[in-house]
């Protein structure tokens, strides 16, 4: 089982960190796939070591750490986005809930993270909270056939699924899809699942019945169980078709 979204190399997980590695192996995760934060997050994430378990490096800005200030940002983005350990650029997106202070600052990171991404023939994940309109927009308008990338910790209507997946998107399914009352289960239930990732976010977004709680790997296995449910097929099936699809898009042998 693939995690394709975890922020594992955060201070939150170093004080148990063995034991947390050693669940989510228990549970059958094989890779971990790490988005960036910032810059510093490469270097937090170097130092992750499980016998069982591969880590796979991302690098970029999530988008509430834009404020417009930065430099030099798309060179960045290329040199080390090159490097052959990296398998995907971000997360980068859009983010109109914490704060509109630096949207402009935002869709212009965004353009450069998917530049990058087009040009190094590697996926880019997005965030996306209450923005998804100019998210799509702004991934549409950069399509050229070669962008490819996630929409993680999907919660979109049934249209913007749609359309999403038409642009060339996988859609990250995560604990959200456990809530009770959050409506995501009744569009995942009809997604195709060749476009679907399993994901968690941790140390965000805890499912049911964890929620609360700090998110980690090994909770993947309540959103797996879910999303199983909802299209009538075993875990191991699911496993089997969502762990697929992200070794294709993000290049995993």
């Amino acid at each position: 089982m693939i995690d394709t979204h975890s922020h594992i190399y955060l201070p939150v997980f170093q004080p148990d960190l063995s034991e947390v590695l050693q669940r989510a192996s228990d549970c059958g995760v094989t890779d971990i796939i790490m988005p960036a934060i910032d810059y510093g997050s490469l270097a937090q994430m170097e130092t992750l070591r499980h016998p069982d378990i591969r880590f796979h490096e991302m690098v970029g800005i999530h988008p509430c750490e834009v404020d417009g200030t930065r430099c030099n940002l798309e060179a960045m983005l290329l040199a080390k986005g090159a490097s052959p350990e990296i398998v995907g650029i971000g997360e980068t997106g859009l983010d109109y809930y914490w704060s509109k202070d630096h949207v402009d600052a935002q869709k212009i990171s965004l353009r450069q993270h998917c530049k990058v991404a087009r040009d190094l023939g590697k996926p880019v994940v997005l965030h996306n909270r209450g923005s998804t309109d100019d998210l799509l927009d702004i991934f549409d308008e950069l399509q050229d056939g070669r962008l490819a990338g996630i929409w993680h910790c999907f919660n979109g209507t049934m249209d913007q699924a749609r359309r999403a997946i038409d642009l060339g998107l996988y859609l990250g399914i995560g604990g959200v899809v456990t809530f009770k009352n959050a409506g995501v289960d009744v569009v995942v239930k009809e997604l195709p699942l060749d476009r679907l990732v399993l994901e968690t976010d941790a140390p965000y977004l805890a499912p049911t019945p964890k929620r609360g709680k700090r998110n980690e790997p090994s909770f993947i296995t309540y959103t797996a169980k879910k999303v199983a449910e909802l299209h009538n097929i075993s875990v191991s099936k699911l496993d089997r078709i969502t762990s697929a699809n992200a070794r294709k898009l993000f290049g995993i042998d």
